[in-house]
């Protein structure tokens, strides 16, 4: 079964970036969409953004667009999310996901994804 490996979180200012990285281990990720959510004290899990299986399709929450970018490098079988101009409230834990479907070009249904990771923690202070 596939594992997932979230990195890159970590203390930053507001204004500042970041750039966080999901590993797959005990298998490939290529065949699959993934997507990162976050959770922030207090609060449930929401979506942020997700990619298409072969990378071409994105699909971003709303709130996130023009800040987040989500990309994907299969030959490595790794995810990542670079974070911009981050703010206080992009704090919380950020997991990767796999998508429970192969080959898929839609992305845009959060509930289509699962397998979580054990997250990475993002903390923007002032």
């Amino acid at each position: 079964q596939v594992q997932l490996v979230e990195s890159g979180g970590g203390l930053v200012q507001v204004g500042g970036s970041l750039r966080l990285s999901c590993v797959a281990s005990g298998g490939t990720l290529s065949s699959r969409g993934m997507a990162w959510f976050r959770q922030a004290p207090g609060q449930e899990r929401e979506f942020v953004a997700a990619i298409s299986w072969n990378g071409w399709k994105k699909y971003y929450a709303e709130s996130l667009k023009g800040r987040f970018t989500i990309s994907r490098d299969n030959a490595k079988n790794t995810v990542y999310l670079q974070m911009n101009s981050l703010k206080r409230e992009d704090t919380g834990v950020y997991y990767c996901s796999t998508q429970s479907i192969e080959y898929s070009d839609y992305v845009t249904a959060p509930a289509d994804f699962g397998s979580w990771g054990q997250g990475t923690q993002v903390t923007v202070s002032s």
